[in-house]
C-alpha cells in the first residue's frame, strides 16, 4: 500500500456476500421480508449471517459476519454488523456498521451504513483513522448482499 492518506469519497472496496445462514426469533422471515406479514409491534429480531469477498484498489479479501437486523413495525429494518475482513495478506480487520435497509420493488433492499475498522495490523492501521459509508443492495431472492464502501 502505498500512502495512508484516504480521499473522501475513495472507493475502499466492493463485497459481495451471500448469506449463510439466518437465524428467527419467533417471526416468519419469509412474510416479514415480502411484507405478507407486519412486523410485531416490538419489531422482530433476524440475524443474518454473510460469507463473501471484498475487492479494492488497497484491500482485497474474504468477509464473515452477521447482521444482527431489527424489523421494526413502520417498515424500516435497522442494522447492527459486525463481521472480520481477512486480507490476501493474512491481515484480519474488525469490521463494524449500523444503518438501514429499506425495501425496495422485487424483493431487492436498498442498504445504507455508516461504517468502521479496527485492527492492529500496521499495513492496515489506516484503517482505523477513517469513516466509510457503504452503500449497496440485498436481494433477498438471491440471498445476496452487494456493498461499496467509500470513505466518509
Amino acid at each position: 500500500m502505498a500512502g495512508t492518506s484516504v480521499e473522501v469519497g475513495e472507493l475502499i472496496y466492493e463485497v459481495v456476500a451471500p448469506f449463510t445462514g439466518i437465524t428467527d426469533y419467533g417471526i416468519d422471515v419469509q412474510a416479514i421480508l415480502s411484507g405478507a406479514q407486519a412486523p410485531p409491534p416490538e419489531g422482530a429480531q433476524i440475524d443474518f449471517a454473510f460469507q463473501g469477498t471484498f475487492c479494492g484498489a488497497r484491500l482485497a479479501g474474504t468477509v464473515a459476519g452477521v447482521d444482527y437486523a431489527l424489523a421494526r413495525a413502520d417498515g424500516r429494518v435497522d442494522l447492527h454488523i459486525h463481521a472480520t475482513l481477512t486480507v490476501q495478506d493474512g491481515a484480519r480487520i474488525a469490521f463494524f456498521a449500523d444503518g438501514v435497509a429499506l425495501p425496495g420493488p422485487d424483493g431487492i433492499w436498498q442498504l445504507r451504513e455508516n461504517c468502521r475498522f479496527l485492527t492492529s495490523f500496521a499495513a492496515h492501521r489506516w484503517l482505523n483513522t477513517i469513516q466509510a459509508w457503504g452503500i449497496g443492495t440485498v436481494d433477498l431472492g438471491r440471498g445476496e448482499v452487494r456493498i461499496k464502501v467509500y470513505a466518509a
